[in-house]
């Protein structure tokens, strides 16, 4: 069984679920961090504030995160500048560089430290990519240094360091955000799975029969439980990635990055006064693959030869749905549905701009101006970026359904549109190759789009 350190390793914490209807004036869907400080933020301010989770809070993609809360996200800045221009990526960075400082103001020491991050290589055609992130950088004002020493046991040929940022334990961080919304009035339930969104009342049915009406929604479900109405299921390309955890010697004062390719992804944390290496990387589209022990084996060989692990305590996996230009998309799903907001696509960068976007949800629905709500709106993407994200998507979902029903026909048919599922032997879930949702063993929802659950009598 895959376990997450951060999830084995938490203060018990639960909500009730939702067993009546109610009237709200904001109604979130989604209780990763994303939607939680949306609902202290909100709440701060004097909105009715009602959150439903469909299974646990902080239990999904938070729970399962690198726990890295950084501006510095790969290759990102020379890339922006040039889709973008400058004033958009200065724009980018000083939005996240705010939400890691804003990071220390909303929890305490216990579960969040100062760190600085850093980008390195291993081979020569890395050195010239990360001297054009150094040139980035030196355009956008921000502070780095090129070539700093890496404490990593890994070959470095250069490296490109972003100090005063930070790494959290999610899910404690979290929690103390949900204490911080609760205390401001926001009602937050779990095990309160929404199976529609019905859009003409307007209200959402949750599974249990229930309903919720609101003057405003907001879509904090990490990938969208509607996404047709502005065509992000067209848009968000879902990928999953891999994580060890590894007992160590020491804490490293930094976190680390590689450009190369497979990458990598290593951080230390303290868990019960031990410290922890996690060893982050190899992705692919999600539910493409059955075999997926081979990541995992991977990461801990790579844990014996370079760090002497004698064995992996945590491995668990992660899944990211990604816009096709790097930018998240927070805000107004649509123009026609001004009272419909989502937060989605953040890449693997999550923690960062999930505090991003509560800040840009809160701004836009009280109508605080926000330069950020237009660089990260839903219709920001290009229309020939759209184009070829949509053929491309649209080709894949045709080939795995076709596919899927001609050499998988035995498996499960997914309950979001109908693909057929890939059982994950490495994992124990069902997993669908078309939009990323993901089943336990006993059909149970663990990711979404999809809402129902499997229909596994016929197996």
């Amino acid at each position: 069984m895959t376990s997450s350190i951060w999830l084995d390793n938490q203060t018990p914490f639960s909500r009730p679920s939702l067993e009546e209807s109610i009237k709200t004036d904001i109604c979130i869907i989604g209780g990763g961090i994303s939607g939680i400080l949306t609902a202290y933020f909100l709440s701060k301010v004097g909105k009715e504030v009602t959150l439903l989770e469909g299974n646990t809070i902080l239990s999904g993609a938070t729970g399962h995160s690198t726990g890295k809360v950084t501006a510095q996200q790969g290759l990102l800045y020379s890339q922006l500048i040039a889709k973008f221009g400058v004033e958009a990526a200065q724009q980018y960075y000083e939005l996240n560089q705010h939400a890691v400082e804003l990071s220390f103001d909303l929890a305490n020491s216990d579960c969040v430290q100062h760190t600085d991050s850093f980008l390195y290589t291993q081979k020569a055609e890395g050195i010239a990519a990360l001297e054009d992130e150094w040139q980035a950088y030196k355009t956008l004002g921000i502070l780095g240094e090129l070539n700093a020493h890496c404490e990593i046991p890994y070959d470095v040929t250069g490296s490109l360091k972003m100090p005063k940022q930070a790494q959290i334990h999610p899910v404690r961080f979290g929690q103390t955000i949900a204490e911080k919304a609760l205390q401001a009035g926001a009602k937050l339930y779990e095990n309160s799975r929404v199976k529609k969104v019905n859009i003409l009342k307007p209200c959402v049915e949750l599974e249990n029969g229930h309903t919720v009406c609101y003057n405003e929604l907001i879509l904090c479900s990490h990938y969208p439980l509607e996404a047709i109405i502005g065509m992000q299921i067209l848009k968000l390309e879902v990928t999953r990635s891999y994580l060890v955890a590894f007992e160590a010697s020491e804490l490293y004062k930094g976190q680390y990055l590689s450009v190369d390719k497979p990458g990598r992804s290593l951080r230390t944390t303290l868990i019960d006064d031990k410290p922890f290496i996690l060893l982050a990387g190899d992705s692919h589209p999600a539910g493409t693959i059955s075999n997926t022990s081979m990541y995992y084996e991977a990461l801990q060989l790579e844990a014996q030869e370079k760090f002497a692990a004698p064995q992996c305590n945590y491995h668990w996996s992660a899944q990211d749905p990604e816009t096709v230009d790097l930018i998240p998309y927070v805000g107004q799903i649509s123009a026609r549905l001004p009272n419909i907001w989502m937060a989605s696509g953040f890449r693997k960068w999550g923690l960062a701009n999930s505090i991003v976007a509560s800040q840009l949800l809160c701004d836009g629905i009280v109508g605080k101006p926000n330069a950020g709500l237009s660089l990260y709106s839903p219709k920001h993407t290009k229309f020939g970026d759209a184009v070829m994200q949509a053929l491309k998507l649209g080709g894949k979902v045709t080939k795995d359904f076709v596919g899927g029903h001609v050499a998988r026909r035995a498996m499960p048919r997914c309950t979001h549109l109908g693909c057929k599922t890939r059982w994950n032997e490495a994992d124990e879930t069902w997993d669908c190759p078309c939009h990323g949702s993901r089943f336990s063993k006993d059909g149970a929802v663990l990711e979404g789009p999809a809402v129902y659950p499997l229909d596994l009598s016929g197996l």
